[in-house]
């Protein structure tokens, strides 16, 4: 017997092995899979891919129930960004397209009802900064009083990095849900990111946790990272127990540095959101930016039925997304219920 023959064998025990393990585990005791767990799940073959998106479906219908939710998101302030994350067009460091903008009250409030009408229940304000100042709070403010006035939805907001006097101001404000991201890695991070660092995000997310607001916290696949990364940006995750985590892929865009990297291949896409299910067994788990290019819209489909229970609708920041009648279509299609509004208060 030759060498590559008794790798492959032992590769298949492996496979075996962790898929076993993860249906005991994950879906029998609504354990997590820790890092080396996952990593043996990234590792697997494709040909084991139609096996593992079923298991991580099963877990997250058991755990999570059949329920969508559905969110939209708005720019309040576009470019301009002082900091140097190397996937970000918005960045004021990088010769990309996007250039510093503003919203104004009304165009937010029409925004959340046209948001609101596609059966969401979440619509986030989202600013490209290192952290909000006065006049961007004050801007906030204003925002989440006109939006409450006029449409019945819950609102987060996505705003950089927090002092504890913003955070509870936040919250104070009424907002529901903080979205900040650790984007990849630890050991990862300064690969991404130089201006600020992977502690300072954290930082952040613990204070809102600790303020009440629920924790949203994701990253974006395919920034160069190892699976070994991967691995332990899951893990990571698992220890800051989000209520949310979006999933992105990376889009490359022009003029970053991470424009010429190349869109991560389907089948690795998956299996990374079956993966991050068997970590992450009870969070909403949501399918963000990137998944067009990435999947398509079979691969959405298969996203949905191998783990993910949650979507953004519409574009994202500075990105096309579906539109949101075929993303409603599709869940329709696979019977799988909007979460209601009353559901999520």
């Amino acid at each position: 017997m030759t060498q590559a023959t008794v790798d492959t064998a032992r590769d298949a025990q492996t496979s075996d092995d962790i898929l076993a393990i993860a249906r005991e585990q994950v879906l029998e005791r609504g354990e997590p899979l820790d890092r080396d767990q996952v990593l043996a799940v990234l590792r697997l073959d494709d040909d084991r891919l139609t096996e593992l998106l079923q298991l991580a479906h099963d877990v997250r219908m058991k755990w999570c129930g059949p329920e969508v939710e559905v969110e939209g998101i708005i720019s309040l302030k576009t470019g301009g960004c002082p900091e140097d994350c190397h996937f970000c067009s918005q960045s004021g460091l990088f010769a990309s397209p996007v250039r510093s903008a503003w919203i104004d009250i009304p165009s937010l409030v029409e925004a959340a009802k046209q948001t609101a009408k596609t059966g969401a229940t979440e619509f986030c304000i989202v600013a490209a900064v290192r952290g909000p100042d006065k006049r961007l709070l004050s801007q906030v403010a204003a925002g989440i009083e006109a939006i409450r006035n006029e449409v019945d939805i819950q609102i987060a907001c996505s705003l950089g990095m927090l002092t504890q006097e913003q955070v509870d101001q936040l919250r104070d404000m009424g907002v529901h849900r903080y979205n900040h991201n650790l984007e990849t890695a630890r050991s990862h991070f300064p690969n991404v990111v130089t201006t600020h660092t992977w502690e300072e995000r954290w930082d952040t997310l613990r204070m809102v946790r600790e303020a009440g607001m629920e924790v949203c916290c994701g990253g974006i696949l395919g920034m160069g990272e190892s699976l070994e990364q991967r691995a332990e940006f899951a893990a990571d995750l698992a220890a800051l127990e989000p209520d949310e985590v979006p999933l992105n892929f990376l889009n490359p865009r022009p003029g970053t540095p991470f424009g010429d990297l190349d869109v991560l291949p389907a089948s690795e896409a998956l299996k990374s959101v079956a993966a991050f299910r068997l970590a992450l067994p009870r969070t909403i788990l949501r399918f963000a930016g990137g998944r067009e290019i990435t999947l398509g819209d079979l691969g959405a489909k298969q996203g949905i039925l191998g783990g993910i229970n949650a979507v953004i609708v519409g574009n994202y920041l500075t990105t096309l997304g579906r539109p949101a009648e075929d993303d409603l279509d599709l869940l329709s299609d696979l019977s799988m219920p909007i979460k209601s509004l009353n559901d999520t208060i």
